[in-house]
């Protein structure tokens, strides 16, 4: 992996990884280029690994596993601390990889980097509560538990919007629960993932009890990603990204009877009721439908509004989003920074085509000049007379479509009424609406928010949704389960052998 410097942009990457005290290796053989989305200028070059190169990641992780199963959570829990550690001295150098490289504003960068921080810290506590059951027998002197072993060597394929936070929450889970694991990141962002990965071997230095190739990371293209999902010494293999390709994950993980952790498409939507605070869900509004110019799988895409306070809102959503600063992510002063490459913009214009042939009107999503070759656009409010294709369809874009609703049940039809299931959001006072809401008459989705937007989830809770979405779960709550198998054992201390069910088999 070696980085080139000609231009700027590469130059001030090579001078925050100095900052963090990791360097590049010389690139050797075939190499994958990304390139900034702020300007089009080329970021590195990095070492594509072949098929070859994968499948001896994955011998090499099996091993690692093997060791590192033997040492005790707790332990394996110090190592992700000082892992933690090291992201809190190097905040910011990262986060401004992170902007660089998948063009997030530094704010939210910044909070990406303390998302990996906060993993950290829960999957250090976590190292401690593995526990399983103890349950009640029907058989004298006997004992029925069920206990928790880590699963072999875990694969994760990430996606560019979120290019360390993803990869964090299965990792550092993982890793507490007995694991190896392989990273298999997004071709559009694998500066980031080497730099977390040059950070973690840090970590493991100063951890001085840690196997070699405990947590591995593979550069290149869909070929690896297929790799790790028919092989069959990667018993669990999470992905992140689009229905399409979680499809194809799925049937291969499947296929072997691997176990598949999928997190896709989102086509998320917030309810305003009659009684909600405007003020309120405008600001949760912008913010979800704007930020990380709507390239968040829980990017707000769908506004269900009341019909009393559709203009009105409409309104005051024309304005706030002609209020935004769009520019340079590494420009404290922008609200909304470029999208990743043309192939989003190009997408992003044929979605509001299609959505004024089918009755829409449009306002915004214009491209906004910047210096150099990125694509930067005005975020896009548009009114539709109905939930049609087009708004079924999740576009990775900052596109807002707009509904009207006269009847609450009318309101929960449209909200559960696409393909996609991640999250969702209404913005009411009646306790009535928001506890049907969330109810299981109400959303149908993995995420379900009352007076907050559909974006920026804690990692205290599961992260993930139903239908389209996948079914996956990551981050906290229990997802720990994810990354380990079950064995229920039954224990006999007594000096008879009574069976379960009354059954009698007496022999001799």
């Amino acid at each position: 992996m070696a980085l080139t410097h000609d231009s700027e942009t590469a130059a001030n990457a090579a001078a925050l990884f100095a900052e963090m005290g990791i360097a590049f290796p010389v690139a050797a053989g075939e190499t994958i280029v990304t390139a900034s989305p702020i300007d089009g200028d080329e970021l590195a070059r990095l070492s594509r690994h072949s098929l070859a190169d994968g499948r001896a990641a994955i011998a090499r992780a099996q091993t690692a596993f093997r060791a590192w199963r033997e040492v005790p959570a707790p332990q394996r829990g110090q190592l992700v601390r000082i892992y933690g550690d090291l992201l809190r001295t190097h905040k910011e150098p990262l986060a401004r990889i992170v902007s660089m490289e998948c063009g997030k504003i530094l704010t939210e960068a910044r909070g990406e980097v303390q998302e990996v921080i906060d993993i950290c810290e829960f999957a250090t506590g976590l190292s401690r509560q593995l526990h399983g059951l103890v349950i009640a027998t029907e058989r004298p002197g006997h004992k029925l538990l069920e206990s928790w072993h880590p699963m072999g060597v875990f694969g994760q394929i990430t996606a560019f919007n979120f290019p360390a936070a993803v990869w964090a929450w299965g990792t550092m889970v993982a890793l507490v629960c007995g694991n190896a694991a392989i990273w298999k990141p997004s071709e559009k962002t694998p500066l980031t993932a080497m730099a977390c990965t040059l950070l973690f071997e840090k970590a493991v230095a100063q951890f001085g009890a840690a196997p070699d190739n405990l947590v591995q990371t593979l550069i290149g293209g869909a070929e690896l990603g297929v790799l790790l999902a028919e092989n069959p010494g990667v018993p669990v293999l999470s992905a992140t990204g689009s229905t399409r390709m979680g499809r194809d994950v799925a049937v291969r993980v499947a296929g072997r009877f691997g176990r598949a952790i999928l997190e896709l498409g989102g086509n998320n939507a917030a309810i305003v009721a009659p009684s909600a605070d405007l003020d309120l869900a405008l600001r949760g509004i912008v913010f979800a439908a704007a930020g990380t110019a709507g390239q968040r799988c829980t990017s707000l895409r769908r506004l269900i509004v009341h019909e009393s306070l559709k203009d009105t809102l409409v309104t005051q959503l024309k304005s706030a989003f002609g209020s935004l600063t769009i520019g340079s992510p590494l420009d404290e002063a922008s609200h909304v920074g470029p999208l990743i490459d043309q192939l989003a913009f190009t997408a992003m214009q044929a979605a509001l085509g299609a959505a004024r042939a089918q009755g829409g009107t449009v306002w915004g999503g214009e491209r906004v000049e910047a210096p150099g070759e990125g694509f930067y656009v005005r975020p896009a409010l548009v009114e539709m007379p109905a939930q049609s294709d087009i708004v079924r369809e999740e576009t990775f874009a900052p596109i807002l479509y707009v509904l009207s609703y006269r009847e609450f049940e009318e309101a929960i039809a449209l909200q559960n009424g696409v393909p996609q299931g991640l999250s969702s959001a209404i913005f009411t006072r009646d306790v009535r609406e928001a506890e049907l809401f969330q109810s299981a008459c109400g959303s149908d989705c993995g995420i379900a928010n009352v007076n907050i937007g559909t974006s920026g989830a804690e990692i205290g809770g599961a992260f993930g949704g139903e239908k389209a979405t996948g079914g996956g779960r990551a981050a906290g709550s229990d997802t720990w389960k994810n990354y380990m198998r079950r064995a229920t054992n039954t224990i006999n201390y007594s000096n008879d052998l009574p069976l379960a069910q009354g059954v009698k088999f007496d022999i001799g």
